[in-house]
């Protein structure tokens, strides 16, 4: 890709303040984007937008609240006059058996990763649909393809933000053919995601069916590697994108393996 080739174009990233939203932020700024950037956490939020340069605007916000996603909209338009692409990146996971899930615990999955996203599409798509063209990219999981022992929850937040996502491109494909809806979908990365989960039970690997191995096999990634692919993703792509060369190849022949 050109070194420039965000240029002109405004591009609004939620849960910008660490791990993939920050390397995705200073990816596009590299790149030459007009970069808004959400997330709660003030102090880091400031540091990554200092770290993206002139043409970065930080806004501290909670995308789990729909009138906070409405003004990280109205403050990127307020500065730069447009939104050409809407990365929605916020997520949570939870580590916790499924007979020891909880209602919070399902209330917290579905606002974090599911509402989050939601929002973000309805606050910016009208906006998009003026204007013709543009897209919305939405960083799923693998986990949302190939669920987990503990981590039944987390999947099936990210599984319904999938759906939510592929039926809204099947939407908009009559009227506005030139809007796209993009899934990302990460495997393993070296961040600190995990730390922030519910409940933090850890699955001992060594106990996990083969075919589970394999579908999430492959070496983690850095939150540089994953932003790469997220940002070549917004600039060109259509439906799902993995991260991992050959995930998509695991997660099918996983799936296939399954009981029919």
């Amino acid at each position: 890709m050109s070194h420039r080739d965000f240029a002109d174009r405004v591009v609004v990233v939620t849960g910008a303040s660490g791990g993939v939203g920050a390397a995705v932020a200073e990816e596009l700024a590299r790149r030459g984007a007009s970069v808004v950037l959400a997330a709660r956490r003030a102090g880091p939020l400031e540091e990554v937008a200092r770290r993206c340069g002139d043409l970065a605007h930080a806004v501290v916000a909670d995308v789990t609240k729909r009138d906070d996603v409405r003004r990280i909209f109205d403050e990127a338009i307020s500065k730069f006059g447009r939104v050409d692409i809407w990365i929605n990146n916020v997520g949570r996971g939870i580590g916790r058996p499924l007979l020891e899930i909880t209602d919070d615990d399902v209330d917290a999955m579905i606002r974090d990763n599911m509402k989050s996203v939601l929002y973000g599409m309805q606050v910016v798509t009208p906006h998009l649909q003026e204007r013709g063209t543009g897209a919305i990219v939405n960083v799923s999981s693998l986990l949302g393809r190939t669920p987990l022992p503990s981590r039944a929850a987390y999947a099936a937040a990210k599984a319904a933000m999938m759906s939510l996502s592929e039926a809204f491109r099947i939407e908009l494909a009559g009227s506005h053919p030139h809007l796209r809806v993009v899934v990302v979908y990460p495997g393993r990365i070296t961040t600190d995601f995990g730390q922030n989960a519910l409940g933090q039970r850890m699955m001992d690997s060594g106990k996990l069916p083969a075919e589970v191995l394999a579908a999430i096999g492959g070496a983690p990634q850095t939150a540089e590697e994953v932003a790469r692919v997220v940002c070549d993703a917004a600039l060109n792509s259509r439906g799902d994108v993995y991260t991992q060369p050959d995930a998509f190849a695991r997660v099918r022949e996983y799936l296939e393996k399954q009981p029919g």
